[in-house]
């Protein structure tokens, strides 16, 4: 059986191939990754480069073959450009007679109205239509997502929000990693879905833990959408930012994030890393490297 991994060079991808390097030898696993020089490393552990594009869908058709079990990082960008690269991806699984695709989507994604949910719920149907098996890993949000919040309420900024009571499944991106990993060397995962979710909580209740972890009291400060964009714009943040920043407060507002699943500590084998195991870790990094 031969494994391979999109996006192997990136923030999830690098992790999911660490936790596979723990449970198959390094012949069976190779990766796709646009610039093969930055998988060097990979390279030296007897992993299996390929050079894969998802906008050079010629160079897919080698980077797919003779792959059994493949995982498709999810892409970002514009929908436009998140669908023509996806839809290369899947046409090219398809041409390689690729046995099993998992993919990253998110949360909900076949009803949810999060600003998200609508190109991940095209990408699923895309694989869907190929009669290929799959498994979607319909992740939640990362704690590292609020990294720069974390940074600020460790220098003493209050913890600006526009998400209301909204609740999130924040987890760590080794928990989901390591999931996906479970799912490409397991059985029985033929056609699932899985909503990977840490416990469900508010912006207070994150930021409580937080204030645990630092030992100091961080202050929410909630806010309306346009009072938010005005805060990160004045803290400068990129305008072309702004929206997808807007939406992600809004869309947890609306409960985009807000579904109960254990499906995580199934598939982990154990609970998600406790919040403020999660935080600490978080904090520890921030203090050690600076982000």
């Amino acid at each position: 059986m031969k494994i391979l991994v999109t996006g192997a060079t990136g923030k999830l991808g690098s992790k999911v191939v660490e936790a596979l390097l723990k449970v198959v030898p390094a012949s069976a696993l190779a990766v796709s990754v646009r610039n093969p020089e930055k998988a060097e490393g990979l390279r030296a552990l007897g992993v299996e480069v390929r050079h894969g594009n998802f906008d050079q869908p010629e160079t897919l058709d080698a980077a797919f073959s003779g792959i059994d079990r493949l995982l498709i990082i999810s892409t970002f960008g514009d929908d436009e450009t998140i669908m023509r690269q996806h839809t290369n991806a899947v046409a090219a699984a398809q041409r390689a007679q690729v046995k099993f695709i998992a993919y990253t989507s998110v949360t909900n994604a076949n009803e949810s109205e999060f600003f998200l949910a609508s190109s991940h719920r095209a990408r699923e149907e895309a694989i869907m239509k190929t009669g290929i098996p799959y498994s979607f890993l319909r992740n939640n949000w990362y704690f590292e997502n609020e990294i720069g919040n974390i940074q600020g309420a460790m220098v003493g900024a209050p913890w600006v929000t526009s998400a209301g009571k909204g609740k999130v499944g924040w987890v760590l991106r080794q928990d989901l990693a390591e999931a996906a990993a479970n799912v490409l060397t397991g059985k029985g995962h033929e056609n699932t879905i899985y909503e990977l979710s840490g416990k469900l909580m508010t912006q207070e209740e994150l930021v409580s833990a937080l204030g645990d972890g630092l030992a100091k009291e961080v202050h929410v400060q909630q806010v309306d959408d346009v009072t938010y964009a005005d805060i990160l714009k004045g803290a400068g943040v990129p305008e072309a930012y702004l929206p997808m920043l807007v939406n992600t407060q809004k869309g947890i507002r609306e409960g985009g994030l807000e579904i109960e699943s254990n499906d995580l500590e199934k598939l982990l084998g154990r609970s998600a890393t406790p919040i403020n195991e999660a935080l600490s870790q978080i904090i520890s990094q921030i203090s050690q490297t600076g982000n």
